[in-house]
């Protein structure tokens, strides 16, 4: 209670009063008490889940109320794993914050799910369908593939000869990736002398000579290695998830728009296809 006091910047009596108000009011029993804390009951967990689509709501009325709805400004935060933002959508984002100066983009690297309802992200993009939230659009919007890269040392070796060479993975933390099933699968028996928990520490490696590695495609050949499957031996799904009032804000229309077009442009390049990449729009 007290830490809550803190952070409410209100007295713990007073806020132990309006919690005892509260559970009067509906007649019902909200927390329970014990020498650890507070913990909330069935009860006290549905009122929390309505009470934390309220914030959310009351903060995205304070925030959108202080800029103009149909103005192209401010902040926007996008979430994505690094790779994504790093070795491609970085690329494009000269000519967005050109258009519209008064732009701010957050970029946020991460795996994890942040929360919509409490705008921590206003999208986000995953290689993995996500599971519902409240305040939750989603779509897909491409595809990641991945091949095999090594350095020049295994260009000349046929791909039939590759599962006994030496290979990189992942730890066995992420061995439920699609990635580490595929590599399960294609070098059972493998040794792997080497795992990461990172993929730019797997290009380094990769990049040294240091043996095979299944790599996303757009990050491969930014960093110059030889890919050596002739098609993509996986695809990611791409999904874009935004807050259910992206479409009523200005400056969310204008990064939604901006990302289903370069997703568009490069659809063939992220998927992995042999062509030419576009320039960045």
């Amino acid at each position: 209670m007290s830490a809550a006091g803190r952070k409410l910047g209100i007295d713990p009596s007073t806020l132990s009063r309006r919690l005892v108000a509260a559970e009067g009011a509906l007649e019902t029993r909200l927390f329970i008490r014990d020498n650890t804390g507070y913990h909330a009951t069935e009860a006290g967990l549905v009122f929390l889940s309505y009470a934390d689509r309220l914030f959310g709501d009351v903060r995205s009325m304070l925030m959108d109320t202080r800029t103009e709805a149909d103005g192209v400004g401010g902040a926007v935060r996008l979430t994505s794993i690094d790779v994504l933002f790093s070795h491609w959508l970085v690329d494009h984002m000269p000519v967005l914050l050109q258009q519209y100066p008064q732009l701010r983009l957050q970029l946020l690297v991460a795996n994890q799910a942040l929360s919509f309802t409490r705008r921590e992200a206003d999208f986000a993009l995953r290689l993995a369908r996500p599971t519902d939230d409240a305040a939750l659009v989603m779509r897909k919007v491409g595809d990641l593939g991945f091949a095999v890269y090594g350095a020049e040392r295994f260009a000349q070796i046929p791909r039939e000869l590759w599962p006994e060479q030496p290979w990189m993975a992942y730890g066995e933390e992420l061995s439920a990736l699609p990635e580490m099933l595929w590599l399960k699968t294609f070098v059972p028996d493998g040794d792997f002398q080497i795992r990461v928990s990172s993929v730019s520490t797997l290009v380094n490696a990769c990049e040294a000579g240091m043996g095979l590695a299944l790599l996303p495609c757009i990050l491969a050949e930014k960093n110059g290695l030889r890919r050596l499957s002739e098609e993509p031996e996986l695809h990611r799904e791409i999904w874009l998830l935004s807050h259910r009032d992206a479409g009523s804000i200005g400056r969310y229309r204008a990064v939604a728009a901006w990302l289903k077009e370069v997703f568009e442009r490069d659809a063939d390049r992220l998927r992995g296809e042999r062509r030419n990449p576009a320039p960045p729009i």
